[in-house]
């Protein structure tokens, strides 16, 4: 026994400091802080792990766990690192993306049912029933077994699970902040103008040439009246970010079916371009009727006079396919004369074009 001077204070014991987040010393096995009897006292229905079966199941599932941690970093890399400017690219950034993140969602899942069925007790549960409304005796039952599940599960005494876990779910919690990227920038007036236009191209008239062999078409072979072709520019065969503006589709008419909302002037002896791109939400308008000369995009039916301008004849597009002044160069292949009199693709790109042109404007005069 140690005597000290009565009204004097005793020194207090010397410990490190704490880390927040941590339990404290005096209740290492507490989630909240409070304090624990010592020992674990048997609860009927309860059946606690075999503790050797538990620290194997610790083990596995902390490698799910890094597992799910390198591979959420992979997925952020893979989609900095791949662009995806051409369909080669494309196909690999893809397979990168989705292989990754479906690496990581597996691992971090595995290492959760792993970790419940290898380390939390098992219960045999009666299932009473009680007044909805809940009383303080109810509430505090509530927190008391919400810590006891907390102990039980192991995340207090178990530090590698629970740094393992919160490692892993970090790069998955920073995703989606990277995919925010593909959200803008807005197009402004950039779908205005493609890559036909001969000023892009330095005055050069670009050829037509058939999508996929990437042949130029001359007009003396495109002479069959009621043929379709989907055609691409010359030397963008491979660009995606210039095809979703520049598709087309050429079609052969007879003279005498054409009316009055085709502009002929752009046409070549029947030959009409038109937009691919259809003007409700962006599909491919790339089904079409010889018997009719209809233009139909498979995603909302949209319809359209490939006699007649492209107008719109049925279905949700608010108007018709713009279309491309197209002519021949002095070998006889068929060659875009300008770029389109008007935005190609769904019409809220027009009116955010339009938006963004006034915008402009305003802020030079």
């Amino acid at each position: 026994m140690t005597d000290h001077t009565p009204g004097t204070e005793l020194p207090e014991d010397r410990a490190p400091k704490r880390v927040i987040g941590t339990p404290s010393p005096a209740s290492g096995t507490s989630l909240l802080g409070r304090e624990e009897q010592a020992g674990e006292a048997a609860v009927p229905g309860v059946h606690p792990p075999d503790e050797k079966k538990a620290r194997r199941a610790e083990r596995i599932a902390a490698l799910c766990f890094f597992i799910t941690f390198l591979s959420g970093i992979g997925f952020i890399a893979s989609y900095v690192a791949f662009q995806v400017n051409t369909v080669d690219n494309t196909a690999v950034s893809n397979l990168a993306l989705g292989g990754t993140l479906t690496l990581a969602l597996l691992g971090l899942a595995v290492g959760i049912v792993v970790w419940v069925r290898g380390v939390m007790p098992k219960y045999n549960l009666v299932q009473e029933r009680h007044p909805m409304r809940s009383d303080a005796e109810t509430r505090s039952y509530v927190g008391e077994t919400f810590l006891q599940g907390a102990q039980e599960s192991g995340i207090t005494k178990r530090p590698l699970l629970r740094r393992t876990l919160l490692a892993a779910a970090a790069p998955l919690g920073l995703a989606p902040l990277v995919l925010l990227k593909d959200l803008g920038p807005l197009p402004e007036t950039k779908l205005r103008h493609t890559v036909w236009s001969p000023e892009h191209n330095g005055g050069k008239e670009l050829r037509l040439v058939v999508e996929g062999s990437g042949q130029p078409i001359r007009a003396a072979d495109f002479n069959s009246p009621g043929g379709l072709l989907s055609v691409v520019p010359e030397g963008y065969e491979h660009d995606l970010t210039a095809l979703a503006k520049a598709t087309l589709i050429l079609i052969n008419l007879r003279p005498e079916e054409i009316k009055s909302g085709t502009n002929k002037n752009w046409m070549h002896n029947g030959i009409v371009a038109y937009s691919k791109i259809c003007t409700h939400v962006g599909c491919p308008a790339a089904l079409y009727e010889q018997t009719t000369h209809h233009i139909l995009c498979p995603c909302h039916q949209s319809t359209f006079d490939a006699t007649d301008g492209a107008k719109v004849i049925f279905g949700p597009a608010a108007r018709p396919l713009p279309q491309l002044p197209i002519g021949v160069d002095s070998e006889g292949y068929l060659v875009a004369k300008g770029d389109f009199a008007v935005p190609v693709g769904p019409s809220f790109w027009e009116r955010g074009d339009a938006e963004a042109e006034v915008r402009n404007q305003g802020r030079t005069s």
